[in-house]
């Protein structure tokens, strides 16, 4: 079984640190999102992996070798990049074919190749046009074949789709999926979309400023966040988070909002678990917008009144509190008075509460 290991992949430039003990595992049956900000190191890393850039630290093992010092060359990856690096002077078979052509594939098995992925990627039909005489899913499914036609030992998705428009992303993110799924090659894919990341990988990297924060499945990281970096990034609408004091077992929102005894709204919390918190003082407690849910004023934890909305057919977005502390919430009763500055009742299940230190660390 293919498997690519990375030990402690560090990066500096000019003692800067670019990416800081990167450690992952990746099999055949794995397909890795890096997902994270621009500028948080998940580019290079694909250039470390790939070969070109050396890494200061760590180390790159592909099937029990050691990457570190093999040219880029010899590693056979394919690589898929955002503006899909295609010859405009060249026709689809010739692009597909190339190759294979630098290594002087008998002419025979290169037709044979170029016209097994063209069936795959359904551009049997287009072997003639050049790339100006194609639409962007179309440029991009070349793309894809010419890194499959090569029989790579992995795949690297450097942000493929981010020139797409937004339709065309949804059919070619289930496209890549199928196609990994169907290839068993080790995939990773770079993206700073974290609606691809959450359908597209078996497993997700949250990177931020060249550290991963969290590495699991896409509903680890959407249910059981690490830190309040990752909430807040995994998720849209993000994840509301509320700052206050811990008096006893009270939780006092900071503005106000409201006030939560914690030991009898979470009666499952051990005593162990509750020092913890009280030692704290200060805690962050993490809703999403989905689990705060409209109820009358009499059960209603959360009082507020909306101050503006965003409508999108079949929810609607409200948000309440103010430009420094904006919460949301997500309801179907679209016919809300949001335009009036509505007074609203919130109430939420205990079992949606994240708990985190005034640092931002999950509390489990």
């Amino acid at each position: 079984m293919k498997k690519l290991i990375l030990e402690n992949i560090t990066k500096k430039f000019n003692e800067q640190f670019v990416l800081k003990n990167i450690s992952f595992e990746v099999g055949e049956d794995d397909f890795l999102v890096l997902v994270g900000p621009s500028g948080c190191g998940k580019t290079t890393l694909l250039r470390i992996i790939s070969g070109l850039e050396q890494a200061t630290e760590g180390k790159i093992v592909f099937d029990g070798k050691v990457w570190n010092d093999v040219p880029p060359g010899d590693r056979n990856i394919g690589m898929v990049f955002q503006n899909y690096a295609l010859y405009p002077h060249l026709n689809v078979f010739e692009n597909l074919a190339f190759p294979l052509t630098i290594k002087k594939t008998p002419k025979d098995i290169v037709k044979q190749r170029v016209v097994e992925i063209a069936k795959m990627l359904q551009l049997d039909q287009k072997l003639t046009y050049k790339p100006k005489e194609l639409s962007g899913g179309e440029r991009q499914r070349v793309a894809l074949g010419r890194a499959i036609i090569r029989q790579p030992n992995i795949f690297l998705f450097d942000e493929p789709l981010s020139n797409l428009d937004a339709k065309l992303r949804v059919v070619m993110r289930t496209e890549i999926v199928n196609l990994v799924q169907q290839l068993k090659i080790p995939s990773i894919y770079v993206t700073h979309d974290q609606i691809e990341a959450l359908t597209m990988g078996t497993k997700v990297a949250v990177l931020r400023d060249g550290e991963i924060q969290q590495i699991g499945t896409p509903k680890e990281v959407y249910y059981r966040p690490a830190n309040t970096f990752v909430a807040t990034f995994i998720g849209s609408p993000q994840m509301n988070l509320f700052y206050g004091t811990l008096e006893g077992e009270v939780f006092h929102e900071k503005s106000g909002l409201f006030q939560l005894n914690l030991k009898i709204f979470l009666p499952w919390l051990s005593e162990s678990v509750l020092a913890v918190l009280r030692s704290q003082k200060e805690l962050i407690l993490g809703l999403r917008p989905e689990d705060l849910l409209l109820t009358n004023e009499a059960e209603g934890i959360i009082n507020t009144r909306i101050n503006t909305y965003e409508y999108t057919g079949y929810d609607l977005i409200a948000y309440f509190g103010d430009q420094s502390n904006l919460y949301s919430f997500i309801t179907k009763e679209t016919n809300i008075t949001a335009k009036n500055k509505a007074d609203v009742h919130l109430i939420f299940n205990p079992q949606s509460i994240h708990i985190f230190t005034k640092e931002g660390k999950r509390i489990n």
